[in-house]
C-alpha cells in the first residue's frame, strides 16, 4: 500500500476535497493508497514517511527523495486528468 501526503494551508478543507478524489480515483485504478491530510508548514517534519507529497499551495521546502505533484488541477477542475494519471504514474 502506497502512502501520500496531501497538504494545504490549514490541513482541512481543500486538502480534503484532494484526498478524496484522489483515493476515489486510484481505487477505480485498481490501486490502494493511504491518503493523510496536513498542513503545508508541517511537511518537512512528516514527508519522508510517504511516497508522494501532493500541495494544495506554494511549497517550496525540501522532500528528499519524496516526489511533489500540485494537486490545484483536481480542485478546479482544469488539467485535472493530467494530475490524476501523473500521481497514477508515480504509486503503480
Amino acid at each position: 500500500m502506497k502512502r501520500i501526503l496531501i497538504a494545504c494551508g490549514n490541513g482541512i478543507a481543500t486538502s480534503t476535497v484532494v484526498a478524496t478524489k484522489v483515493k476515489e480515483y486510484l481505487t477505480n485504478q485498481g490501486v490502494q493508497v493511504d491518503t493523510t491530510q496536513t498542513k503545508l508548514m508541517e511537511v518537512p517534519g512528516k514527508v519522508q514517511d510517504y511516497d508522494l507529497l501532493i500541495t494544495t499551495g506554494e511549497f517550496e521546502g525540501q522532500t528528499g527523495d519524496v516526489p511533489v505533484v500540485k494537486g490545484m488541477p483536481i480542485l478546479i477542475g482544469m488539467g485535472m486528468e493530467q494530475t490524476m494519471e501523473e500521481i497514477l504514474n508515480y504509486v503503480k
